[in-house]
């Protein structure tokens, strides 16, 4: 099939274009990659429309299908996030293929959902098969960072392109996980929320040699240990729930939150992700204070990435400040809501059928994700977004430890077995 033939050179090709975003305000790469996407769409006649909500920040919008029904969004991000090439096997933007296997940064997250869509949308244009449903495609910038200057630019300006769309797919989810000997591939139905959180603790600076009772950087260390140490009850939610439901049924044991954390470990590697979804989590990334040996400083910060599941905004924020203490402030950096759907209706149907339909005898179940995704964005606009990048994989590739890790990769038969499901999908909708 041409979509097989094409995905992989299109996921290398993607890959070679570095588009690293470190936070910052520039945007390297994304318009270069922005106009290498609009060109594949052009190329097969599809008119394609580069938007920029900053200078550089570069976002594709096109329209693709039919007429009948409402419109569905499918949705992916051009950027990925920075590489130290040393730390790698191969170099992370060169996109070889060894042994079977497309490698470098962006392969898993997410270049393989893009080149998995476009080479199914370039194969069945030229075959005439065009979806009956409107098909908008959307490729946006600064995921890695937020996306306050891709998606979120898009939901304030753009709003017309949106129009009459309520549901959505794109990452991160559709990939198989190996439970004994059965694979359950997982689709993304809700996300945590985001609280990026700086701590400040202010005083008066003075010599190292006398006494400092407040010190700032001793207020600062208590207000981190307590909040990186603090043990967050285990809470399942709708989608969790479910997910451990078909595992449980699966291995012969009922679900429950006392046992939950044991069924997670059934998902070998990805129970690493799949275990911070139990419960609120709390992490220190940095802190920063001082600049002599014998001057204390009259302040010092830190830095929480702070995760919370749907529904515990609130208590969420206020345990933190419960944890930081007196004498220290919480700040917002950057706050998201968590989201969460149900897996049910005729788009669900539709994703759970595409798989089955290449790999029958599967699972497919929602999970609840750790991290966050332009969803995020789209539900401001009363969009329900899945989490659906469909890859068979190894039962022993940790494909989890991929997403902004070391050696970054994605089978070639993944990949294939991507655009096979893509290809289905695209007619059941």
């Amino acid at each position: 099939m041409a979509t097989e033939s094409e995905v992989v050179r299109l996921c290398s090709d993607m890959i070679r274009i570095d588009t690293s975003n470190d936070g910052s305000d520039d945007g390297p790469g994304e318009r270069v990659a922005a106009e290498h996407v609009a060109g594949l769409l052009d190329e097969v006649g599809i008119a394609a429309e580069i938007w920029e909500g900053r200078p550089g920040r570069a976002n594709v919008l096109a329209r693709w299908g039919g007429d009948q029904g409402s419109p569905l969004l499918v949705h992916g991000h051009l950027d990925v996030v920075p590489a130290v090439a040393a730390d790698w096997q191969l170099a992370p933007f060169s996109g070889e293929v060894v042994d079977g296997v497309v490698w470098g940064r962006g392969a898993v997250d997410m270049k393989d959902f893009n080149a998995m869509v476009l080479a199914t949308i370039r194969a069945r244009t030229r075959e005439g098969r065009v979806p009956r449903r409107p098909i908008l495609v959307c490729f946006t910038a600064d995921e890695e960072a937020g996306g306050l200057k891709g998606a979120a630019e898009l939901v304030r300006h753009k709003r017309d392109f949106f129009d009459g769309v309520t549901e959505a797919v794109g990452e991160v989810g559709g990939f198989s996980v190996t439970v004994r000997d059965r694979r359950f591939y997982l689709i993304e139905a809700a996300e945590k929320g985001m609280a990026w959180m700086r701590l400040t603790a202010d005083g008066t600076a003075g010599h190292g040699s006398m006494r400092h009772p407040d010190n700032v950087v001793t207020r600062l260390a208590g207000a981190v240990a307590r909040i990186g140490q603090h043990q967050w009850p285990i809470q399942l939610t709708d989608t969790m729930q479910v997910l451990l439901a078909a595992v449980g049924e699966y291995v012969g044991v009922d679900a429950t939150p006392d046992n939950a954390e044991e069924l997670i470990t059934e998902f070998g590697p990805a129970a690493r992700m799949l275990g911070a979804v139990l419960q609120d989590t709390t992490n220190p990334t940095m802190l920063n204070a001082g600049y002599k040996v014998n001057v204390v400083p009259g302040q010092a910060t830190g830095h929480i990435d702070g995760r919370f599941l749907p529904g515990h905004r609130e208590q969420f924020l206020d345990t933190l400040t419960e944890l930081a203490g007196p004498g220290v402030r919480l700040d917002e950096v950057s706050v998201q809501d968590a989201l969460e759907h149900r897996f049910e209706g005729d788009l669900a149907e539709a994703i759970t059928a595409s798989l089955l339909g290449e790999d029958p005898g599967a699972v497919v179940a929602p999970y609840l994700m750790s991290g966050g995704t332009d969803a995020k964005h789209w539900a401001a606009l009363g969009i329900r977004s899945f989490g659906f990048a469909p890859l068979r994989l190894p039962p022993d590739l940790d494909f989890t430890g991929l997403f902004h890790g070391v050696d970054e990769r994605v089978p070639v038969e993944s990949l294939e077995f991507g655009a096979r499901v893509f290809d289905r999908f695209f007619d059941l909708i």
